[in-house]
């Protein structure tokens, strides 16, 4: 229901979440993940969520 969506933080940052259409889930932008919605319910839980980010952030590399 998208009218739920706002009341929806991520577990993690407890930040908002943004719903994509396209994959059925609910993504972090900020943690780089997404939470899949099964048969119309979001999987909140960490290990269910999947990584967007094709390369690690910035601020986990290594600097000469």
């Amino acid at each position: 229901e998208p009218s739920l969506l706002r009341f929806l933080v991520c577990p993690l940052s407890k930040r908002p979440l943004r719903y994509e259409e396209a994959t059925n889930e609910l993504i972090n932008e900020e943690q780089g993940i997404a939470y899949p919605i099964i048969d119309g319910i979001p999987h909140m839980i960490p290990e269910a969520a999947r990584t967007t980010r094709k390369e690690p952030p910035a601020a986990s590399s290594e600097q000469p």
